[in-house]
């Protein structure tokens, strides 16, 4: 196979590029300056489910230990993130190409089917959580045409693309900020000032794992799909830098935000205790932002994972069918019955950002690895196996309840993969594998071939 960089990877007509490059290495001259990443990223991690897992972990610790637990959630998810974001940053290419590289094209599809899918049932649920929220406040016994302006709102940003998120996401991050920010000050003052609220007590109710699982599978999941937008920045050190200080700050605060509304108030769900704090008309107003910026994120990503599922460069037509779908879920009543089942997937959707950090920290050893993303092998037998194990981890801590199964699938994900990539070496030792190029700039081809099919 003729080794190719990204510089001479097919040319596409102009009338065919996506000024998003579903299906491409975003190129130098597309990438965007750190703070554009950081507000698009800020809106993305900016999640009001986050906050009623807050809520219902909070009542068990008392708050200061249950800040603690918040800060090291955090932290765990905050160098899970920032890495993937960093690795496509430094690739420019988004998750579900990435996964091509590491899994090969049959695993590559898989994983588009997987966080493509999910996507679309997660926007269905959020747009019939705007729409239920909008009714209520209205007085409404129907919520269905709600949700069907409401799924076609929330798309216009991701049609749009990378700068129509970043534009929302300009608005929603300040106006939800300075909401929460507003409510834990009140909550506070419920309480009879911040050393009562240090001073609480927890019920002992949820065990610090499953405390831990909770407030991590919170967002594990969908950072998995944060080089969607962290292949725009101009460099891996930004991303990662970007994403870690980000996701510390808003995830912390989130958590944070909904825990002391649940120990001031006794309410976790977020959106309840805005109408028992009579907020309903503002409340509606911030969390239709939040929410838009929540899926506009999910319509972006499934919009990206349908281009690379069927090779078409361009992420439009995808967005409109995604959206079309969740709609439908919504307005019928659906997205809520496979609530479960998309938690279920969250199960195999982490352990594919471990293979991702496997490979890129131990195989192409954190460099681009300049493969033609048109020649990859069917597949990578020693990623498809590093996915595998750390699919069983996650598996094995969902069914028995021991450790937390998203944690333990991505770091035997990540562990796994480079191992099966010696062993797949030792195997057959005669095939050469080129190694990646030293400098960025003039990246070679890692075409592995000697575990690809």
């Amino acid at each position: 196979m003729t080794p190719t960089s990204p510089a001479t990877e097919p040319a596409q007509t102009t009338a065919h590029i996506d000024r998003d490059y579903p299906l491409t290495r975003v190129p130098r001259g597309a990438r965007k300056g750190w703070f554009a990443i950081l507000v698009v990223v800020a809106g993305f991690i900016f999640f009001t489910p986050t906050m009623v897992t807050g809520g219902q972990v909070a009542g068990a610790f008392g708050f200061s230990a249950f800040l603690g637990l918040s800060m090291l959630a955090s932290l765990i998810l905050a160098f899970y993130v920032a890495t993937l974001g960093a690795a496509s940053a430094r690739t420019g290419l988004s998750t579900v190409l990435m996964a091509r590289l590491a899994l090969g094209r049959v695993g590559g599809k898989w994983a588009s089917l997987v966080l493509g899918g999910t996507q679309i049932g997660w926007y269905g649920i959020t747009v019939g959580i705007f729409a239920d929220l909008l009714a209520s406040a209205l007085g409404w016994e129907v919520s269905w045409p709600l949700a069907i302006f409401g799924g076609l709102l929330m798309a216009t940003t991701a049609y749009w693309g990378f700068k129509g998120i970043e534009i929302l996401s300009w608005v929603s991050v300040p106006l939800m900020f300075a909401l929460c920010v507003w409510i834990t000050v009140t909550s506070v003052d419920e309480v009879g000032g911040w050393g009562e609220m240090l001073g609480t007590t927890g019920d002992g109710s949820v065990p610090v794992g499953l405390a831990l699982t909770l407030m991590i599978g919170t967002f594990i999941s969908g950072g998995t799909q944060i080089g969607n937008w962290t292949r725009f920045a101009t460099s891996a050190r930004t991303a990662f830098l970007v994403c870690f200080g980000v996701l510390i700050v808003i995830e912390t605060s989130m958590l944070v935000f909904g825990g002391v509304g649940a120990i001031a108030f006794g309410e976790a769900d977020f959106t309840a205790l805005l109408f028992t704090m009579g907020l309903a008309i503002i409340g509606v107003l911030m969390l239709t932002f939040n929410l838009w910026t929540t899926n506009d994120n999910a319509a972006y990503a499934f919009g990206v994972a349908g281009a690379e599922l069927l090779d078409k460069n361009d992420k439009r037509p995808f967005v409109v069918g995604g959206v079309v779908v969740g709609i439908i879920l919504a307005a019928s009543g659906v997205a809520d019955a496979i609530s479960g089942f998309l938690i279920t997937l969250g199960t195999v959707i982490p352990p594919l950002g471990g293979v991702i950090i496997g490979t890129f920290l131990f195989v192409w050893k954190g460099r681009d690895p300049g493969t033609d993303v048109t020649r990859v092998g069917a597949v990578i037998w020693p990623g498809v196996a590093g996915y595998l194990l750390g699919t069983a981890a996650a598996a094995f801590g969902a069914v028995t309840g021991i450790g937390s199964p998203a944690v333990q699938g991505v770091l035997v994900a990540i562990v796994a993969t480079p191992i099966c990539h010696l062993i797949a070496r030792a195997l057959r030792p005669t095939v050469d594998m080129v190694e990646p190029a030293a400098e960025e700039s003039e990246p070679v081809s890692y075409v592995p071939t000697s575990t690809g099919v």
